[in-house]
């Protein structure tokens, strides 16, 4: 077989409904919309939470009490055990290298190093956060622990 000769697969590609077309066509007259309600008029779109006059089920119910969702802090969290499989003994790790490495999305994320795992390698680790047992686990291989203060946005201060 040659590269010319590849086709598309059958059924892969599907003609676009040509709706208002005549009686013949299938589609013709109400356009597959049916009679009357607001499903056959123009500009119906059906939104997340609409039920048609009835009281949206979110609205039903009185809202008390606090949600942390505006105020969270959200850390990339990376274990011992990942860090020790990709670098070097030696190596300085930042939120920058776990990027280049593809451990995290960006660099202005705040990053948590978790103690899951055990290393030998001695690390210069550079977080924002750290649990007790990884900074442990850092440290008892003769490594060193940078705690750095960040915001979201990016580094506040170094």
């Amino acid at each position: 077989m040659m590269i010319h000769e590849i086709t598309a697969q059958v059924g892969s590609h599907k003609r676009r409904r040509r709706v208002g077309r005549g009686i013949a066509a299938g589609q013709g007259k109400t356009c597959g919309r049916g009679h009357k309600g607001a499903r056959s008029r123009s500009g119906f779109s059906r939104k997340a939470g609409h039920e048609g006059g009835q009281m949206p089920f979110f609205r039903r119910f009185p809202k008390r009490g606090f949600s942390n969702i505006l105020f969270r802090t959200e850390y990339a969290v990376v274990n011992i055990k990942t860090i020790d499989d990709r670098f070097e003994d030696g190596a300085e790790i930042s939120a920058q290298t776990l990027v280049d490495a593809g451990m995290i999305g960006n660099a202005g994320q705040l990053v948590k190093i978790l103690g899951d795992g055990e290393t030998t390698k001695k690390f210069t680790v550079i977080a924002s956060k750290f649990s007790k047992s990884a900074q442990e686990k850092v440290t008892g291989a003769g490594g060193t622990v940078e705690l750095v203060v960040r915001t979201p946005a990016g580094p506040a201060a170094e």
